[in-house]
């Protein structure tokens, strides 16, 4: 199998699985409808609860996006389906690529869900500033997608489901996608700038007015996107050294 080729299946792999690429978008979505939809009057500070909201939970949809796609992964290793790639000409870092770029289209599908949905229930941004919470997220992710690629890996697909749900809502959570976690001030807020998912959200609020990335931001996703590669690497190799 050439590059071009597996490259193109992973594509089309992800728009057939359709009951795993629903759920990946509509998840986020619904929730955000759900609480947003029913409190647009509401402020937090100088925005509507709404945009407020849009701009964390595009961070949850990403990271939940670009994660699914180790269940995926775990089910083409029940299937041998990794076993028979392992014969096949293709290189590791081709494997890999393949993986991030069925991950980041699952995560771009899942954040132009989100602005349409934004919009639709009236959140409003000049444009310059879509486009800079989409690149600054983008970035985020990197360490979700290797996350993503080394659960795949390490576990099995009857049980990537709890671990991605569960795993995910934790993060989401200590990471501020549903609201402020503590005081500026507190203990909790100084412990979450250390989670990669605080910076997911972070760079959704900064497209509406909050604090832009410091250095302590990029170096902490820069850091968990080397252990989470390391790790994906790691579990690659682990399983596919397996008879």
């Amino acid at each position: 199998m050439s590059n071009t080729s597996y490259y193109k299946y992973e594509v089309a792999r992800i728009f057939r699985n359709r009951q795993n690429f629903i759920f990946s978008l509509v998840l986020p979505v619904v929730l955000f409808l759900f609480i947003a939809g029913t409190n647009r009057g509401q402020k937090i500070g100088s925005l509507t609860l709404p945009t407020y909201l849009m701009a964390g939970m595009i961070g949850f949809g990403g990271m939940g996006a670009v994660v699914s796609g180790g269940a995926r992964i775990a089910l083409e290793r029940d299937l041998g389906w990794t076993r028979q790639l392992r014969i096949s000409p293709l290189s590791p870092r081709a494997y890999f690529r393949g993986k991030l770029l069925g991950s980041y289209i699952t995560a771009c599908c899942t954040i132009a869900l989100m602005f349409i949905a934004g919009a639709f229930i009236g959140v409003r941004m000049p444009a310059v500033r879509w486009f800079e919470m989409t690149g600054l997220i983008l970035v985020a992710l990197i360490p979700f997608a290797a996350l993503g690629i080394m659960l795949g890996h390490l576990i099995k697909a009857d049980t990537m489901g709890p671990v991605m749900g569960g795993g995910m809502s934790l993060l989401a959570i200590l990471g501020g996608s549903f609201g402020p976690l503590g005081s500026d001030n507190s203990w909790l807020h100084d412990v979450s700038e250390f989670i990669p998912s605080y910076w997911a959200t972070q760079a959704g609020h900064v497209a509406v007015g909050g604090d832009a990335w410091g250095l302590r931001g990029w170096i902490t996703v820069a850091a968990w996107s080397v252990v989470f590669v390391y790790g994906a690497v790691w579990a690659y190799r682990r399983d596919t050294g397996r008879a």
